[in-house]
């Protein structure tokens, strides 16, 4: 005897499939894709472009402090920051355009672009 899946069945998977497909394009697997970030750091407002589509870590001398940004899964943050209050690390990961931290003692800023 012969099973016929159900529409609902059909159904469920056909949204499952759309929703992995989703997920593959927009989700981590294109992370950080063509996104960059500008830092913008140091008395004479030095510029640096860095890409958010390759992990990597970032120390930079401000001339005040050494800053340290790491790029992991499409967005950067700051890390293991050397200033006394650590308020550049609560602003999380960036990864989103318009996305904006600073680090005031350093005199960085980092935007998603």
């Amino acid at each position: 005897m012969k099973k016929k899946l159900s529409p609902n069945l059909i159904f469920v998977l056909i949204v499952l499939a759309a929703a992995l497909l989703l997920w593959l394009f927009t989700g981590r697997a294109g992370a950080g894709a063509g996104r960059t970030a500008v830092l913008s750091y140091g008395e004479d407002n030095t510029e640096l472009r860095i890409p958010l589509d390759e992990d990597a870590r970032y120390d930079i001398d401000t001339g005040l402090y050494t800053i340290h940004l790491v790029v992991e899964d499409g967005g950067i943050r700051f890390v293991d920051s050397p200033c006394p209050d650590h308020t550049c690390e609560g602003f999380g990961v960036l990864r989103n355009e318009g996305d904006w931290a600073a680090c005031l003692p350093a005199k960085a800023s980092v935007t998603v672009e």
